[in-house]
């Protein structure tokens, strides 16, 4: 069983939200993911650091870690804030529903993560930070190969 790991810790500016998601897609590359699945994780990450510097932060500049496993077939994605936390995580969850509705927030973050993740939990508590974890199945065959990947044919 393949496994590994790997912390990043950088500062809740919105500029390093971009660095964030290329390392973690840059750390899952060992998996052999398809572009489809390396998209997925980069956006789920993507969410997860915006909502931390936004929400989190409320635009101070503090610290958001990132964890990353790699266990068998699966990479588990850990985001991290010391920031405001959340009072109702169920409700923060729900589609459309945002703080900052003024900000042009869509209020979709949450719901891409779940969509774009096989697993999603959220722990967070007010003045304590919030913790975002994830999973991600890295398709494979029962040989342990990578999935097979099938590519348009070129019309000339």
């Amino acid at each position: 069983m393949q496994q590994n790991e790997m912390r990043l810790e950088f500062d809740s500016r919105s500029c390093n939200e971009a660095f964030a998601r290329v390392t973690v897609a840059a750390f899952m590359t060992q998996l052999n993911p398809t572009l489809e699945e390396v998209a997925d994780v980069k956006t789920a990450v993507s969410e997860a650091v915006t909502n931390a510097i936004i929400h989190g932060y409320e635009g101070r500049v503090e610290k958001i870690t990132i964890s990353c496993q790699i266990e068998g077939e699966y990479l588990l994605v850990e985001v991290i804030d010391k920031g405001k936390g959340i009072a109702d995580v169920k409700r923060a969850m729900e589609p459309l529903f945002t703080t900052k509705a003024e900000c042009d927030r869509a209020g979709m973050g949450f719901a891409f993560m779940e969509a774009f993740m096989d697993t999603l939990d959220v722990q967070s508590a007010p003045d304590c930070g919030t913790t975002v974890r994830m999973s991600k199945r890295i398709a494979r065959t029962e040989t342990g190969s990578p999935q097979s990947r099938s590519f348009p044919a070129v019309q000339l």
